[in-house]
C-alpha cells in the first residue's frame, strides 16, 4: 500500500498543478472583460465574448480530447494541452500590441479554451481513478479544486491591481499576468516530459477499431450530469463576472445598467474573495468528502445557494454592509459593499464543491466508458460561455445587473434536481468491464 502511494504521489501532484493552471488561464477572461468594456465601449453581453470564446472551444475539443486520452494516454494529451495553452496565452498578449486587439484577443481566448478543455479531460478522471472512485475520488478532486481556487483568487486581484483606472485600462496592462501564465506553462511542459504517468484508460491499438454497443450516453445519470455541468460552469463564471461589472460600472451612467462605481482594484479583491471562498469550500469538501456522499453535498449547497441568490436579487443595492475582502497584498481588510454583493460572494462556498460532486456522480459506474465520458463532459463546459452571454443580454434588456441573476437561480434549481433524483444510475445492466 505504501509503495502504491509513493508511486502515485508525483502524478497526483502534477494533476493538481494542472488544475491550478486551468483556473488561472480561464480566470483571466473575467477582469479582461472589464477592460474590454471600457477600451472598446461595448455592451455587457459583448464583454463576455472572450469568456464565451474560451468556453465554446470546449464544444469543439471535448470529444477529440476524450479520444486523444483514450488513444494517446494521459502524458501525451497533457503535453499537447500545455503547448496549446502557451500559444493561446501568447496570442492574448499579442492582442495588446495590435490595432485589431479585440479580434486577436478573442482568437487567443478561443485557442486557450482548447488547452483548458484538454487539461480538464486529463485531470478530472485521473484524480478520480488514482483515488479509487467513489467518495475518495470526489475527495481528491475537491482537494485539486481547492488549489484551482487559489489560482482563481489571485487572477482578478492581480489584474485589477495592474489595470489601475478602469476608464484608461488596456489589454496590454495585463501583460505581467499573461507572462506568468506562459512561464508556468513552460515549466510544466518540461516537468511533464520528464516524468511517468500511469495510463489506466489507455486503449490498446488492437481494440481501437472495435465498435462498442454502448457509450457513456447510454447511461441516464451521465446524460443528466452533462446538463448539470453545462449549467454549473455558467453559474460559477456568471456570479463573479457580473458582480465585477456591477461594481466597476458607474453609478451615474446614462442608459444601460448602472453599477456601484467602485475602483477596479477593490472590485477585483471582492471577486478574488469569491474564489477564495471557493477554495475554502473545496478544502472542506476534501476533508469531509470521505464522510458525506456527493449527492448529500450538492443537495445541501444548492439549497444554501438558492437562499443567497434570492436574497441578493431582492435586497436593495442601496443597503450596505461592511465585509472582509481578500486584498492584493495577501491580507484581509474591510470594505463597504451592497448586501446583494455580499450574498453573491458567499455563493463561492456553495459552488465550490459542485464541479467535483457532479463529475463524480456522472461517471460513477461507467467503467471503461470513463475516458470517453470525460471528453463528452468537457463539451458541456461550453455552458461557461453561453450562460453568461444570456445573463449579459438580460442585464442589457432590463438595465439591471441584479435581474440577470435569475439565469443563475434557474441553473441551481436544476442542479438540486440532479442531486436529489437525476444522479441515480438506472443502467446497471450495461457491462462496463
Amino acid at each position: 500500500m505504501s509503495e502504491t502511494k509513493k508511486n502515485y504521489a508525483l502524478p497526483i501532484a502534477m494533476m493538481i498543478a494542472l488544475f491550478a493552471m486551468i483556473s488561472f488561464v480561464t480566470g483571466l477572461t473575467n477582469p479582461l472583460g472589464v477592460i474590454v468594456k471600457h477600451q472598446f465601449s461595448v455592451a455587457n453581453w459583448m464583454t463576455q465574448l472572450g469568456n464565451a470564446a474560451n468556453f465554446i472551444a470546449y464544444a469543439f475539443m471535448g470529444l477529440p480530447a476524450g479520444i486523444m486520452l483514450k488513444r494517446l494516454g494521459y502524458k501525451k494529451t497533457s503535453l499537447a494541452a500545455v503547448a496549446v495553452g502557451f500559444i493561446g496565452v501568447g496570442i492574448q498578449y499579442l492582442s495588446g500590441l495590435s490595432t485589431n486587439g479585440f479580434v486577436i484577443y478573442l482568437i487567443g481566448a478561443f485557442v486557450s479554451g482548447f488547452s483548458m478543455c484538454m487539461l480538464n479531460t486529463v485531470v478530472n478522471p485521473m484524480l478520480n481513478t488514482l483515488a479509487g472512485g467513489g467518495k475518495k475520488g470526489n475527495q481528491l478532486i475537491q482537494f485539486g479544486g481547492s488549489v484551482n481556487s487559489i489560482a482563481a483568487t489571485i487572477v482578478p486581484v492581480l489584474v485589477g491591481y495592474l489595470m489601475g483606472d478602469v476608464a484608461q485600462a488596456k489589454i496590454s496592462d495585463a501583460a505581467p499576468a499573461l507572462f506568468i501564465a506562459m512561464g508556468i506553462f513552460a515549466v510544466v511542459f518540461i516537468v511533464l516530459s520528464l516524468m511517468e504517468l500511469p495510463e489506466p484508460h489507455l486503449e490498446p491499438a488492437s481494440k481501437q477499431k472495435v465498435k462498442e454497443k454502448y457509450s457513456p450516453m447510454s447511461f441516464r445519470h451521465f446524460v443528466l450530469g452533462t446538463v448539470a455541468i453545462f449549467l454549473y460552469v455558467g453559474i460559477e463564471v456568471g456570479i463573479p463576472n457580473f458582480m465585477n461589472l456591477f461594481l466597476t460600472t458607474s453609478s451615474e451612467g446614462t442608459g444601460g445598467a448602472t453599477g456601484f462605481g467602485m475602483d477596479t482594484a477593490m472590485a477585483g479583491s471582492l471577486v478574488g474573495t469569491y474564489w477564495f471562498l471557493m477554495m475554502c469550500g473545496r478544502l472542506l469538501g476534501g476533508i469531509f468528502g470521505g464522510k458525506f456522499s456527493s449527492r448529500s453535498q450538492i443537495s445541501f449547497v444548492s439549497i444554501i445557494a438558492l437562499v443567497l441568490l434570492l436574497a441578493g436579487i431582492f435586497t436593495s443595492t442601496d443597503i450596505l454592509v461592511s465585509m472582509p475582502v481578500f486584498k492584493s497584498d495577501i491580507s484581509f481588510g474591510m470594505t463597504t459593499v451592497p448586501v446583494s454583493i455580499m450574498c453573491f460572494v458567499l455563493c463561492g462556498l456553495c459552488t465550490s464543491v459542485m464541479w467535483g460532486g457532479i463529475f463524480n456522480l456522472a461517471v460513477e459506474g461507467l467503467g471503461k466508458y470513463t475516458s470517453t465520458g470525460s471528453g463528452i463532459f468537457m463539451i458541456m463546459v461550453c455552458g461557461g460561455g453561453i450562460l453568461p452571454l444570456i445573463q449579459g443580454a438580460l442585464a442589457d434588456i432590463t438595465s439591471n445587473y441584479m435581474t440577470s441573476y435569475w439565469v443563475v437561480v434557474a441553473g441551481v434549481c436544476y442542479i438540486l434536481y440532479y442531486a436529489l433524483f437525476g444522479s441515480k444510475n438506472v443502467n446497471k445492466d450495461i457491462p462496463v468491464e
